[in-house]
């Protein structure tokens, strides 16, 4: 290839000027001349062996500026390459370096194999460095050429089996792709979304979750401070994996294979489930941005925890959640119900962690509604404890003296379903003779709702609320004078309910007949008889 690649070196000079070099001369080819210029080129290259050189014509119109020419570029690379991966014209094995190429004996076969098989790689890696390009047309394309050739070497390996029936997967090149994927440097959520189409296959969302972990050990054992971009990356993409729930469902893969074994790790669920779960694991064991926090916990109930193969290595991540406070600490006791329910975890502490959300600014915040709906779900069982039930009764009642009306006309049905559910907390409306207002013996500061005493005490504070300026209000504090109805009280449209819709609802009740305001007639202004301002204080 000496003389023959001089005189390709050549010929080489002027296609860089007209399509990649200069730019007074490159401004002089229009789109259609470059893909022509590159369509002869590309059939020069896989209709005669002599012309491999023209391979660097190609790869040299990657490196240009101009949007248009890097797309034409990677088509006609996506073409060559998969023509060449198709046809087994790429060394196969472990490559030996150029350096070795020039002074092997070897045939001219193998030597312009293991040439092609490394401008195979100088053009996998211009690909994976045009996944950071400015341009998400340049991003989708590369992405989507890094895809193919993931399915073509998979169906024409460029390693050897170590034994027969070994399954191979293209790892190194694959790896490269999430790992462009995941940059510590740009936002690629969009284009993660685009990637998503092909987690729908079997083997790459297995090779996903793999890839995905050792990334992120890598980048964060480069890095002492890992950017939040990184993070948000991370999520975006460990977010989109979603588990099959049947065993017999694992039977799509993107990499064909004539048949499948029950040898291969990729085609059983439980082994999908461990790298799920090695995934999340790595992923949350680092400190987060708080932001990521609450994606993190909104998802983990539904989408996280029932497709791991030990749900209870979670409790570390919900616990120290727990102690972060607000609208992270209420998530996270979710993850955690969760795991007592159904998973038998012995966690002492959850019911005195949700006394101690219970604070005034748990009705004018953002996830109030959020927060009744997962409280309801928590207090729903029939075996808790009275003296539990009616810290909490008590506790909402007491805050429920400061509260606006829209959140009062949700949480005042809450503690009536409570005294429905738990008969033995009826006590606290039952108890003529209570305490009076000073003597009441309900400690508000005390975090132990055990020793609150509330039970002993009676809710005063719903007879008070009987008097409240909003008439819904009072409507709704007046059913403790009655017998409580067996069925409960439906939150669910009232989670919700604003300022506004109640000024709305309250526009349109249509009155009955005017209310007379004022019963003496005015005479005058301050009560002085028959002066200046008197016929502004006359009523008809």
């Amino acid at each position: 290839m000496t003389s023959r690649a001089r005189r390709g070196r050549r010929r080489r000079q002027p296609l860089l000027c007209a399509v990649g070099g200069s730019m007074e001369r490159e401004r002089k080819q229009s789109p259609a001349d470059a893909r022509r210029t590159l369509g002869r080129l590309l059939q020069a290259v896989l209709a005669s062996r002599a012309e491999a050189n023209s391979v660097f014509d190609i790869l040299a119109v990657l490196q240009s500026e101009d949007q248009e020419e890097i797309q034409e570029a990677v088509r006609t690379c996506s073409r060559l390459f998969g023509a060449m991966l198709e046809r087994g014209e790429l060394f196969v094995g472990q490559l030996p370096s150029e350096d070795a190429l020039r002074t092997g004996s070897r045939g001219a076969t193998r030597k312009y194999k293991v040439w092609m098989r490394h401008r195979y790689n100088s053009c996998c890696n211009r690909l994976q460095e045009l996944l950071a390009h400015p341009s998400f047309q340049v991003k989708e394309l590369a992405l989507r050429t890094l895809m193919k050739f993931v399915q073509l070497e998979g169906a024409q390996p460029l390693e050897k089996a170590q034994w027969e029936g070994h399954y191979l997967f293209p790892h190194t090149l694959f790896k490269a792709v999430v790992g462009g994927l995941l940059s510590p440097e740009e936002d690629h959520s969009l284009l993660i979304s685009q990637f998503c189409q092909y987690m729908e296959y079997d083997d790459i969302r297995y090779h996903t979750m793999q890839a995905a972990t050792s990334t992120t050990a890598r980048i964060t054992k480069q890095q002492t401070e890992v950017p939040i971009i990184f993070w948000n990356n991370a999520f975006a993409l460990l977010s989109a994996v979603s588990l099959p729930h049947q065993e017999c469902s694992v039977t799509s893969f993107y990499v064909k294979h004539a048949e499948l074994s029950d040898k291969w790790k990729v085609t059983h669920l439980k082994e999908h489930r461990k790298a799920f779960q090695e995934m999340w694991l790595g992923f949350l064991k680092h400190k987060l941005p708080l932001s990521l926090y609450k994606k993190v916990l909104v998802a983990m109930h539904d989408s996280i925890l029932p497709h791991l193969a030990q749900p209870t290595l979670m409790i570390d991540f919900l616990t120290s959640a727990c102690d972060v406070g607000g609208a992270i600490s209420l998530l996270a006791l979710n993850g955690l119900f969760i795991l007592i329910h159904k998973h038998n975890l012995e966690y002492p502490d959850f019911y005195q962690k949700l006394y101690g959300l219970l604070d005034p600014s748990i009705f004018h915040v953002k996830y109030r509604a959020r927060f009744f709906h997962l409280a309801d779900l928590f207090l729903s069982s029939s075996h808790l404890p009275a003296y539990l039930v009616a810290a909490f009764a008590k506790r909402l009642a007491r805050l429920a003296l400061t509260a606006p009306p829209e959140a009062l006309l949700m949480a005042l049905p809450f503690i009536c379903n409570l005294l429905r559910r738990h008969p033995a907390c009826r006590v606290l409306v039952h108890r003529p003779q209570g305490p009076e207002l000073d003597a009441d013996p309900y400690n508000p500061d005390e975090v132990d709702p055990a020793r609150s005493h509330a039970l002993e005490s009676c809710l005063w504070e719903l007879q008070t609320l009987q008097q409240h300026y909003h008439p819904e209000v009072s409507k709704a504090a007046s059913v403790i004078n009655q017998v409580l109805s067996v069925p409960e009280t439906s939150i669910a449209p009232l989670l919700e309910l604003t300022a506004y819709e109640i000024f709305e609802r309250d526009l349109k009740k249509k009155g009955s007949e005017p209310v007379p305001l004022e019963f003496i007639p005015a005479r005058g202004l301050l009560g002085r008889q028959n002066d200046l301002c008197a016929q502004f204080f006359t009523l008809s």
